[in-house]
């Protein structure tokens, strides 16, 4: 009945397509007998189309049949599958609790020792990724990693060989510190090539190349490096004599805080220099020290010119003619030149000659007193301003850093340091130079008062 029905249908289907087609064939039919004939032709093809298509629908049918009927025996069988893996699932979970209570057993006391031995094993591996002796022994921290695996697996224990290797390795790290020792090994240069070179160990704390250059070693990548700056003082000349030598006794910089691995002495090549110090102090850290030097010259200047003023009159001092090179001949030419004169205006004529001569001997003296006291005013000037931009950073940037902090204010106290460099100096040399020409001074009036007092006995006589 279904099967009539069907075809029905598509009987219909099919003529509909064909009086759809009809105006089509209309328009080419040039008579009714041939429009007939054509609209027979049609329904001939599509009846054997029509039939086609019943044929292929009624196969599909039959494989959908045959696909639903296996997906049916799949899902049968992976059910059956999933039933017996869960079977062997818990079986296998009751095996694993009984083996973990075998373990638990026969370990005993052992379970103690293990954890033990894990912690050293913990505590070693720390102490060859940064100890120096890895250079010479690479790929010990390996053969921990594997031992430290096992025993976290619980799967195997350790041999008694293992086990002996731990303290084999302590051992060996224990007598490798305390000894000196030469051996070649890779080392990158400044410049970043790597050639193999031979370096000096000494114990845990430092290394040297052949060239006496200190050695930087590498935790990260296990590998040597040279230091891109190199300590100054005696540090170098120690390092090279020791690189040097092949017995005996040597001076050497070690970290005197403990085996860090070098870090004292990182932390001493990043200390500043004298000269890195002084550009840290700014713009008013060079206009001090132009300052300074000015004061400096000028103190050096007026002490050779009152030196020679001394020497020159400390001559006159043995005659009694006046020579008018130095401050006393120029003086006493006054009374040369005024032998009759009385006393009262001769007096005021050498006290006007002293008057003249003090400005030449005291010239510049008030300049280093100015700069004296203006060198600590510009310290402080710089300190206040590089506070101020220290705190505008932490404004900005927060406190987060203590060393950038740090850094910042040891830059502003530069020019306080600076300030005072100058100033101390500058006082003592201004107390020097004035004394010198004081003491000029003293002679011109000592030995015009003298010339006052001859000269009045004699006009007091005549």
């Amino acid at each position: 009945m279904k099967r009539n029905l069907l075809k029905a249908a598509v009987l219909a289907f099919s003529g509909a397509i064909a009086v759809a087609a009809m105006p089509a064939m209309a328009e080419d039919a040039k008579s009714l007998d041939e429009l007939l004939k054509m609209v027979k032709q049609g329904y001939a093809t599509d009846a054997r189309e029509n039939k086609e298509r019943e044929q292929r629908f009624a196969a599909a049918r039959f494989d959908q049949q045959k696909t639903l009927e296996e997906a049916k025996r799949t899902l049968a069988a992976e059910e059956k599958r999933s039933s017996d893996l869960e079977k062997t699932f818990e079986e296998n979970e009751s095996v694993i609790v009984e083996k973990q209570r075998q373990l638990k057993e026969r370990l005993g006391t052992l379970t103690e020792l293990f954890g033990h031995l894990t912690s050293t094993a913990g505590d070693l591996r720390s102490n060859f990724l940064s100890s120096i002796i890895s250079v010479q022994f690479p790929q010990r921290e390996q053969f921990v990693d594997d031992l430290i695996n096992k025993m976290a697996g619980a799967e195997e224990l350790p041999s008694i060989e293992e086990i002996e290797r731990v303290w084999f390795e302590l051992q060996r790290e224990m007598t490798e510190s305390g000894r000196v020792v030469k051996f070649k090994t890779p080392v990158t240069s400044a410049g970043g090539e790597s050639a193999e070179q031979e370096v000096v160990r000494v114990g845990t704390f430092n290394m040297v190349n052949a060239d006496g250059e200190y050695l930087q070693y590498i935790s990260e990548t296990g590998a040597l490096a040279v230091l891109s700056r190199q300590p100054s003082g005696p540090y170098m000349g120690w390092a090279e004599d020791l690189a040097g030598s092949t017995s005996g006794m040597s001076a050497f910089g070690v970290d005197p805080t403990g085996p860090t691995g070098g870090s004292y002495l990182a932390a001493l090549i990043d200390s500043p220099t004298l000269t890195e110090r002084w550009h840290q102090g700014g713009v008013v850290g060079y206009v001090i020290t132009a300052v300074g030097a000015l004061a400096m010259l000028i103190a050096i200047w007026r002490l050779i010119v009152l030196s020679i003023e001394d020497m020159k009159v400390a001559s006159q001092l043995k005659t009694t003619k006046a020579n008018t090179n130095n401050s006393l001949g120029r003086v006493l030419k006054v009374h040369e030149d005024n032998p009759t004169m009385d006393p009262e205006t001769l007096e005021l004529k050498l006290s006007e000659a002293i008057l003249k001569e003090t400005p030449r001997l005291e010239n510049s003296l008030n300049l280093l007193k100015i700069i004296a006291a203006v060198a600590p005013l510009l310290g402080l000037l710089g300190t206040v301003t590089g506070m101020i931009i220290t705190f505008q950073a932490i404004t900005i940037f927060g406190a987060g850093d203590p060393k950038a902090m740090a850094g910042g204010i040891s830059g502003a106290l530069v020019t306080t340091v600076l300030g005072l460099v100058v100033a101390i100096p500058t006082v003592l040399l201004h107390t020097f130079v004035s004394g010198r020409a004081k003491k000029i001074i003293h002679v011109l009036d000592q030995q015009t008062t003298g010339i006052i007092a001859e000269h009045t006995e004699g006009h007091a006589g005549n």
